[in-house]
């Protein structure tokens, strides 16, 4: 009896100890600072020229090492590079030659923008195992050519070719200046809207280089205060906001044989953007993708390299606007090239050729590719992700050439993402759900998942410690009928006798999803934080959002904001009418395009919500550039009304709930200006409101610890308003 009782007490006692792990509280230390809940992940993966390996950069106690690894095994075959034999040369990114034979390896790097970065860069010879500067300075931009025989970079803005067998180097442009001229480059509004910075290409044998040429003295310059010194200095740069003028843009192609530059004759007299060029299987054809400044016409381009001549081979509108890719394939054959694009009403896959005739369309129905991975011309094979089983998922297929043989590889649902080998032999996919962290894996092409790379177990052991809620899908239809896709995050505990206050949060921007079967991460985390504290969380895709065709994600063009508050506030009202909400207690967050979208929540639905958080908003479109507000708005000369009718700036008279304004000084994407000129706008309407300032922090507003600080300020202003 006496064995059996303390059997039974420590049964007890760890099923207490059970229900007690269960249930501890998240904080906001265990999410930005001891960061309790990172997930494991497979970082830099690049695949090696046979596709059967891989190298992968790591990081040792005083060193950075570059390992060869085996797909199928995941065994580690051999270390590529090693810091600690390079003489205390500690590189950051790696990048082969195309024989990998020769490494660059970047040191010292530094920003320039969101993107953009300056290194000191080192050339390793994998057979002599020897080590060598690039060139004086830093450099930005550094890739071998083909042969790597040589190496093209930018510095001050010109563009050069380092010659690696005799040491010699080539300077192809001399006019680059800061504010001016960039060559080889992109200005700031191609490298945050197209996103590319790398303004140059190799040809295929390595004897022609094109390059980009920026002319930017006419585009206005923004200017920053950044607060370090006694006394603060000032960073300008070229920034063209909506209407405003652009740089000029010309593409040059320069022969190294010849050392002669001739332009590509695209017809510059109107404005236009260059967002892609693309080198044919022709060493002496280049493509050129060449829009309109309204970006609904695009001209697809091919440039004879050897006298500038061009030929515009087809053209493509839309009534709205064209989103720019970069899947874009040649064929092997030098005759077609695949290229996805819209113009059905979904996006799709489609086979051409270099005479800019459709030969087909390889993918066909009603739902969106979201992913072009690439096309395996051996097997005839293209791969791809999409949103075929609904606009919550994404699963990975393969399809032939001919469109017939559509495949799904991936085995779990949720969100599937691929990165495949250079045979397309292997892919790495990752896979996670709404409630579920990353699982890495490695599939063959077939669809047969091989082995698990990273699980997440640790992770998910973590999680199942704490007091967590499932995040829940739901859909309702709005007082005009459209039907609108959400999550719900309900407290621990949940009481559906009990009324709970509401936290939305949205994003809402063109053709961007919130609403996705997809682990949420460090927000997540918060999230679940607030489901403890008694808050429900909610989040719902507006119309403008992605993966439900053209119509849904096109129709708020010229009126940014009208349409997605409307849906919001039907969001609103749609969780009032729930059992379990305290309709009078509803708030709402976002940041960015969801700052602005919270804002125009708050005072155009003045009646509906309590409170919102906006961080770094666009609160006047006027202010934001013109390559992103021109595509859905077209120019603020055009089209006054839709830029001011729906710009948070000019409804302030009808703040009625609490507001907080938060923005990093130091933003370069969306400018400290916005929440400067709303805060005046408020305090001439003489409406009470929060402001917090981050200075010299960008527009993510992180490092140290900026985070937990934001989240803490985020949080308390919840606490006690909502």
């Amino acid at each position: 009896m006496k064995i059996k009782s303390t059997l039974s007490v420590l049964i007890i006692f760890f099923l207490a100890k059970s229900v007690i792990a269960q249930e501890k509280m998240i904080q906001l230390e265990d999410i930005w600072a001891s960061r309790t809940f990172s997930p494991e992940w497979v970082w830099g993966i690049n695949s090696m020229n046979d596709g059967l390996y891989y190298s992968s950069l790591n990081y040792g106690k005083d060193n950075v090492y570059v390992t060869k690894y085996s797909y199928e095994t995941g065994d580690s075959l051999s270390t590529i590079i090693d810091s600690k034999d390079l003489d205390g040369i500690s590189f950051e990114d790696y990048s082969f030659s195309t024989n990998e034979q020769k490494v660059l390896l970047p040191t010292e790097t530094e920003s320039i923008y969101r993107h953009s970065t300056r290194s000191k860069y080192y050339i390793y010879d994998r057979e002599r195992k020897t080590t060598q500067v690039l060139s004086e300075g830093k450099q930005r931009l550094a890739q071998f050519s083909p042969d790597a025989s040589k190496v093209a970079f930018v510095r001050e803005n010109n563009l050069f070719i380092k010659d690696l067998t005799g040491d010699s180097e080539t300077q192809v442009t001399t006019d680059g200046e800061r504010n001016k001229i960039i060559n080889g480059a992109t200005d700031w509004v191609y490298e945050e809207e197209f996103a590319f910075d790398k303004g140059f290409q190799w040809n295929a044998s390595g004897t022609k280089i094109a390059y980009y040429r920026f002319n930017e003295e006419a585009v206005p310059e923004f200017s920053m205060d950044v607060f370090s010194e006694l006394y603060p200095s000032q960073h300008r740069f070229k920034y063209p906001k909506a209407g405003e003028a652009n740089a000029t843009v010309e593409i040059f192609i320069y022969d190294l044989a010849l050392n002669n530059t001739i332009e590509a004759n695209i017809e510059t007299e109107t404005e236009f953007y260059i967002p892609r060029i693309k080198w044919t299987k022709d060493e002496n054809v280049l493509s050129v993708q060449r829009m309109n400044r309204h970006q609904n016409n695009l001209d697809f381009i091919l440039v004879n390299a050897n006298d500038g001549s061009a030929k515009t081979i087809f053209t493509e509108t839309d009534e709205a606007y064209i989103d720019v890719t970069d899947n874009l394939t040649f064929l092997n054959d030098g005759k077609h090239f695949v290229w996805t694009s819209e113009k059905s009403g979904y996006n799709h896959i489609y086979l051409y050729n270099l005479k800019g005739k459709q030969v087909r369309k390889i993918t066909k129905g009603d739902y969106d590719i979201t992913d072009f991975y690439g096309l395996d011309e051996n097997t005839n094979t293209v791969y791809f992700a999409s949103a075929e089983r609904s606009p919550l998922h994404r699963d990975v297929y393969s399809v032939q050439l001919n469109g017939k043989n559509k495949t799904i590889l991936t085995n779990k649902v949720g969100t599937n993402s691929a990165t495949f080998s250079s045979n397309y032999k292997y892919f790495i996919n990752q896979h996670s759900d709404a409630n579920t962290p990353y699982y890495f894996s490695l599939f063959d092409a077939k669809g047969n998942e091989v082995r698990s790379l990273k699980n997440n177990i640790s992770l998910n052991t973590t999680l199942s410690e704490y007091a967590l809620s499932q995040k829940e899908f739901f859909n309702f239809e709005t007082s005009e009928g459209v039907n609108l896709n959400g999550w719900m995050m309900k407290p621990h505990n949940f009481d559906p006798t009990k009324e709970y206050p509401v936290f939305m949060y949205l994003y809402g921007g063109p053709g961007s999803q919130q609403v996705t079967d997809s682990w949420g991460g460090s927000n997540f985390l918060w999230y679940q934080m607030l489901t403890q504290q008694g808050f429900i969380v909610a989040c719902i895709d507006n119309r403008g959002t992605g993966a439900r065709g053209t119509a849904f994600k096109k129709c708020t063009y010229q009126q940014l904001g009208k349409l997605e508050t409307q849906d919001q506030i039907e969001a609103n009202r749609y969780l009032a009418g729930l059992p379990y909400v305290d309709g009078k207690r509803i708030g709402i967050f976002g940041w960015s395009y969801g700052g602005y979208m919270s804002s125009l929540c708050l005072l155009k639905g003045a009646e509906y919500f309590k409170m919102a958080i906006a961080v770094a908003p666009v609160t006047n479109w006027r202010y934001y550039d013109t390559i992103y507000t021109e595509r859905y708005m077209r120019t603020p000369q055009e089209n006054a009304s839709g830029y001011d009718d729906n710009s948070p700036i000019n409804h302030v008279e009808k703040l009625k709930g609490e507001y907080l304004l938060i923005h990093g000084s130091a933003d370069d994407n969306v400018h400290y200006q916005n929440t400067m000129e709303m805060a005046n706008a408020l305090v001439n309407a003489n409406k009470q409101f929060d402001l917090f300032i981050y200075p010299n922090k960008n527009h993510g507003i992180y490092g140290g610890y900026t985070r937990l600080h934001l989240f803490t300020k985020m949080t308390n202003f919840i606490k006690q308003n909502l």
